[in-house]
């Protein structure tokens, strides 16, 4: 078939874009996979003292834009249904990419009171402390408390669709219209909810950031980060947080998430549904203290998690505990011989981390069972669900029946 050009990508289902968006053959070999350029530099025209050396758009230099980087980005805006897309080394460096860049001294924010540990730390100590940005850290599931908090100098609402780690679920679209009665704008940290499972843009949100190194990577070897919307928008990203901060993405990290990312749809489908058997398997054993999971019923955002999510699924992360003090915690955890003990998500293995009930920012606004037990964080891998329900099944009669 002959593949649309980069400006005909949202022509594609997502199945073939995740193929086909961003790859270009390679015009001096012939390779029908985009190669990877490690290039840092690249070849200049006759007369370079026209150019506008914080260009982005065309390869200069690697710290604005390089080949595999712009590959990367065409993919990934596309896919996301924005204009545009800003490419990063991480998704803490894409995150403070939105902050630095919309953000100025005097100005308010308003930002979910369960987020990200690097956000709550931003917004909590180093921007108000730095730069006199203030922050009002809100309950994502109160949309009247969202709409109370809104002041005159509100020029930013930042949410996760899911949050890390409780699994509460943010209304997005009633967000969108609380942001557009204040004049301000609507940043979503969708990494739990990679497309096409939901697209916040969709809605209209303004902006929509991701952790490359999560699912849309999906294999646990690369680190990146990206935030997609207008092509104005992402102008202003480019220009203030890429050009002259310096967060740009490897060649090299930018090729293997572009290769991860063709099986995304795939993965995400057997993610989520496991997800959805491991979730119910947790809730009726009598040795789990909890699960949530905005796929149970039990679940306080579950009907707008279903309505919101248009039945594709719940995701792909829950939290949970088992009965008993955090030394319960970590025998569990040691007795798994499937699920890896490890931080991140969204690979392609399964992993836990025990996190306590306190040390960590905004724990004090978590649920009460977070606070008295701590909580497991189990994001779900592409095992078989029955190898993975042996393991916690083995792993609790290890950790109550021989304790």
């Amino acid at each position: 078939m002959s593949i649309p050009d980069k400006h005909e990508l949202s022509t594609l289902s997502f199945n073939t874009l995740s193929v086909h968006g961003g790859n270009e053959i390679d015009k001096t070999s012939g390779a029908i996979r985009t190669p990877i350029v490690m290039a840092n530099s690249y070849l200049l025209p006759y007369d370079p003292s026209t150019m506008d050396w914080s260009d982005t758009e065309a390869p200069s230099y690697t710290r604005n834009s390089g080949h595999n980087q712009i590959c990367l980005q065409r993919k990934l805006a596309a896919m996301e249904g924005g204009e545009d897309a800003a490419v990063f080394a991480t998704g803490v460096a894409a995150l403070h990419a939105v902050f630095f860049t919309f953000l100025k001294s005097g100005d308010h924010v308003i930002v979910g009171d369960v987020t990200y540990e690097a956000v709550w730390r931003l917004f909590a100590e180093l921007l108000p402390q730095r730069y006199k940005i203030e922050a009002t850290f809100v309950d994502m599931g109160d949309m009247e408390a969202v709409r109370a908090a809104v002041r005159p100098n509100t020029k930013l609402i930042h949410t996760e669709t899911i949050a890390n780690p409780t699994t509460k679920v943010a209304d997005i679209a009633t967000l969108v219209s609380i942001a557009r009665q204040a004049g301000a704008l609507l940043s979503v940290d969708s990494t739990f909810t990679p497309p096409p499972f939901f697209r916040p843009l969709a809605l209209g949100a303004d902006l929509v950031i991701h952790s490359l190194t999560k699912y849309i990577n999906g294999h646990g070897d690369a680190m990146g980060g990206v935030v997609v919307g207008s092509k104005e928008l992402i102008h202003h990203v480019k220009a203030d947080a890429l050009v002259d901060l310096g967060g740009t993405i490897s060649p090299f990290n930018a090729w293997l998430i572009t290769r991860g990312s063709v099986t995304l749809p795939l993965r995400l489908r057997q993610q989520f549904a496991t997800a959805q058997v491991v979730a119910h398997y947790l809730a009726q054993d009598k040795r789990v203290a909890y699960v949530t999971y905005p796929g149970l019923e039990s679940h306080d955002q579950h009907q707008l998690a279903k309505a919101q999510f248009a039945g594709k699924g719940y995701g792909g992360v829950m939290a949970f505990a088992v009965e008993g003090d955090p030394d319960a915690q970590n025998r569990f955890v040691s007795n798994l011989k499937v699920i890896t003990s490890a931080v991140s998500l969204g690979h392609d293995e399964t992993l836990i981390v025990h996190v306590g009930g306190s040390g960590r920012g905004g724990a004090e606004r978590y649920p009460l069972n977070f606070q008295k037990y701590g909580h497991l964080r189990l994001s779900i891998g592409l095992e078989d669900p029955e190898d993975l329900i042996a393991d916690i099944k083995n792993a609790l009669d290890e950790t109550f029946d021989r304790s």
